[in-house]
Protein backbone atom coordinates (compact mmCIF):
# COMPACT_ATOMS: atom_id res chain seq x y z
CA UNK A 1 0.00 0.00 0.00
CA UNK A 2 1.46 3.34 -1.04
CA UNK A 3 1.83 6.31 1.24
CA UNK A 4 0.17 9.54 0.08
CA UNK A 5 3.54 11.25 0.02
CA UNK A 6 4.75 8.58 -2.43
CA UNK A 7 1.89 9.14 -4.89
CA UNK A 8 3.08 9.49 -8.46
CA UNK A 9 0.07 11.53 -9.55
CA UNK A 10 0.56 15.28 -9.65
CA UNK A 11 -1.75 16.93 -7.12
CA UNK A 12 -4.42 19.39 -8.21
CA UNK A 13 -3.81 22.93 -7.05
CA UNK A 14 -6.17 25.56 -5.67
CA UNK A 15 -5.50 28.48 -7.97
CA UNK A 16 -4.51 31.79 -6.41
CA UNK A 17 -7.38 34.19 -5.83
CA UNK A 18 -7.82 37.45 -3.98
CA UNK A 19 -5.83 37.14 -0.79
CA UNK A 20 -4.45 33.64 -1.43
CA UNK A 21 -0.83 34.26 -2.44
CA UNK A 22 0.12 30.62 -3.09
CA UNK A 23 -2.09 27.72 -4.09
CA UNK A 24 -2.49 24.71 -1.84
CA UNK A 25 -2.22 21.14 -3.06
CA UNK A 26 -5.26 18.91 -3.46
CA UNK A 27 -4.92 15.20 -4.01
CA UNK A 28 -7.62 12.56 -4.27
CA UNK A 29 -7.75 12.26 -0.47
CA UNK A 30 -5.82 15.22 0.93
CA UNK A 31 -5.28 18.97 1.18
CA UNK A 32 -1.79 20.28 1.84
CA UNK A 33 -0.70 23.91 2.27
CA UNK A 34 2.13 25.17 0.06
CA UNK A 35 4.14 26.14 3.17
CA UNK A 36 3.54 27.07 6.79
CA UNK A 37 0.56 29.47 6.60
CA UNK A 38 -0.97 31.85 9.13
CA UNK A 39 -4.52 31.62 10.46
CA UNK A 40 -5.98 34.14 8.00
CA UNK A 41 -4.61 32.29 4.98
CA UNK A 42 -5.74 28.95 6.45
CA UNK A 43 -9.25 30.45 6.86
CA UNK A 44 -9.26 31.71 3.23
CA UNK A 45 -8.44 28.20 2.01
CA UNK A 46 -11.23 26.85 4.22
CA UNK A 47 -13.75 29.25 2.68
CA UNK A 48 -12.77 28.11 -0.81
CA UNK A 49 -12.90 24.42 0.14
CA UNK A 50 -16.30 24.92 1.77
CA UNK A 51 -17.65 26.64 -1.34
CA UNK A 52 -16.35 23.81 -3.50
CA UNK A 53 -17.89 21.18 -1.24
CA UNK A 54 -21.25 22.93 -1.14
CA UNK A 55 -21.29 23.41 -4.90
CA UNK A 56 -20.13 19.95 -5.99
CA UNK A 57 -23.53 18.22 -5.90
CA UNK A 58 -25.12 21.07 -7.88
CA UNK A 59 -22.29 21.04 -10.42
CA UNK A 60 -22.46 17.29 -10.93
CA UNK A 61 -26.27 17.36 -11.13
CA UNK A 62 -26.18 20.08 -13.79
CA UNK A 63 -23.42 18.20 -15.63
CA UNK A 64 -25.48 15.01 -15.62
CA UNK A 65 -28.63 16.78 -16.85
CA UNK A 66 -26.66 18.44 -19.65
CA UNK A 67 -25.07 15.14 -20.69
CA UNK A 68 -28.43 13.38 -20.67
CA UNK A 69 -30.07 16.08 -22.80
CA UNK A 70 -27.15 16.48 -25.21
CA UNK A 71 -25.67 13.00 -25.49
CA UNK A 72 -28.20 10.66 -23.94
CA UNK A 73 -25.54 9.56 -21.49
CA UNK A 74 -26.62 7.15 -18.81
CA UNK A 75 -25.82 6.97 -15.12
CA UNK A 76 -23.62 3.89 -15.40
CA UNK A 77 -21.20 5.69 -17.71
CA UNK A 78 -21.37 8.81 -15.52
CA UNK A 79 -20.57 6.59 -12.53
CA UNK A 80 -17.43 5.33 -14.23
CA UNK A 81 -16.44 8.87 -15.22
CA UNK A 82 -17.02 10.46 -11.79
CA UNK A 83 -16.47 7.58 -9.39
CA UNK A 84 -19.85 8.23 -7.72
CA UNK A 85 -22.46 5.54 -7.13
CA UNK A 86 -25.32 5.50 -9.64
CA UNK A 87 -27.93 6.27 -6.95
CA UNK A 88 -25.95 9.30 -5.74
CA UNK A 89 -25.75 10.59 -9.31
CA UNK A 90 -29.47 10.06 -9.79
CA UNK A 91 -30.14 12.08 -6.63
CA UNK A 92 -27.88 14.93 -7.76
CA UNK A 93 -29.51 15.09 -11.21
CA UNK A 94 -33.01 14.96 -9.71
CA UNK A 95 -32.43 17.80 -7.25
CA UNK A 96 -30.64 19.96 -9.83
CA UNK A 97 -33.49 19.45 -12.30
CA UNK A 98 -36.09 20.54 -9.73
CA UNK A 99 -34.45 23.88 -8.85
CA UNK A 100 -33.64 26.38 -11.57
CA UNK A 101 -30.32 28.06 -10.90
CA UNK A 102 -32.05 31.33 -10.04
CA UNK A 103 -34.06 29.62 -7.27
CA UNK A 104 -31.15 27.87 -5.57
CA UNK A 105 -30.13 29.37 -2.25
CA UNK A 106 -26.43 29.71 -1.53
CA UNK A 107 -27.12 30.00 2.21
CA UNK A 108 -29.20 26.81 2.29
CA UNK A 109 -27.51 23.44 1.89
CA UNK A 110 -27.96 21.09 -1.03
CA UNK A 111 -29.43 18.59 1.46
CA UNK A 112 -32.18 21.08 2.37
CA UNK A 113 -32.96 21.48 -1.32
CA UNK A 114 -33.00 17.68 -1.71
CA UNK A 115 -35.61 17.41 1.06
CA UNK A 116 -37.84 19.83 -0.84
CA UNK A 117 -37.24 18.76 -4.44
CA UNK A 118 -40.49 16.77 -4.81
CA UNK A 119 -42.66 19.76 -3.86
CA UNK A 120 -44.14 22.28 -6.31
CA UNK A 121 -41.88 25.33 -6.84
CA UNK A 122 -44.03 27.71 -4.77
CA UNK A 123 -43.89 25.35 -1.79
CA UNK A 124 -40.17 24.84 -2.25
CA UNK A 125 -39.64 28.59 -2.15
CA UNK A 126 -41.79 29.02 0.96
CA UNK A 127 -39.87 26.28 2.78
CA UNK A 128 -36.52 27.67 1.63
CA UNK A 129 -37.56 31.09 2.96
CA UNK A 130 -38.32 29.51 6.35
CA UNK A 131 -35.11 27.49 6.40
CA UNK A 132 -33.06 30.57 5.56
CA UNK A 133 -34.82 32.87 8.06
CA UNK A 134 -34.92 30.44 11.00
CA UNK A 135 -31.72 28.51 10.19
CA UNK A 136 -33.62 25.22 10.36
CA UNK A 137 -31.39 22.12 10.16
CA UNK A 138 -32.08 19.38 7.62
CA UNK A 139 -33.23 17.12 10.45
CA UNK A 140 -35.63 19.76 11.78
CA UNK A 141 -36.95 20.41 8.27
CA UNK A 142 -37.59 16.71 7.74
CA UNK A 143 -39.37 16.44 11.12
CA UNK A 144 -41.48 19.53 10.51
CA UNK A 145 -42.55 18.36 7.06
CA UNK A 146 -43.49 14.90 8.40
CA UNK A 147 -45.47 16.42 11.24
CA UNK A 148 -47.33 18.77 8.90
CA UNK A 149 -48.09 15.97 6.45
CA UNK A 150 -49.65 13.99 9.31
CA UNK A 151 -52.06 16.80 10.33
CA UNK A 152 -55.16 18.03 8.46
CA UNK A 153 -54.46 20.91 6.06
CA UNK A 154 -56.49 23.46 8.04
CA UNK A 155 -54.23 22.95 11.06
CA UNK A 156 -50.93 23.64 9.33
CA UNK A 157 -51.58 26.64 7.12
CA UNK A 158 -48.68 28.99 7.84
CA UNK A 159 -48.53 32.71 7.26
CA UNK A 160 -45.58 34.19 5.39
CA UNK A 161 -42.37 33.69 7.35
CA UNK A 162 -44.07 31.69 10.10
CA UNK A 163 -42.04 28.80 11.51
CA UNK A 164 -43.11 25.87 13.66
CA UNK A 165 -40.75 24.13 16.09
CA UNK A 166 -40.55 20.47 15.04
CA UNK A 167 -40.08 19.33 18.65
CA UNK A 168 -42.91 21.12 20.46
CA UNK A 169 -45.12 22.65 17.75
CA UNK A 170 -44.60 26.25 18.95
CA UNK A 171 -45.33 28.78 16.18
CA UNK A 172 -43.06 31.78 15.61
CA UNK A 173 -44.64 34.63 13.73
CA UNK A 174 -42.30 37.39 12.48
Amino acid sequence: MRNLAQSTRAPARIEPNSGVPEPAYLGPVYWRPPRDIDFEEWARHGHRLGAAGRGASWWIGDWLNYGEAKYGEHYIRASVITGYEVQSLMNMAYVASHFEISRRRENVSWSHHAELAALPPAEQDAWLDRVEAARISVRELRQERRRLEATPAREHTLSAGETICPACGHRWIP
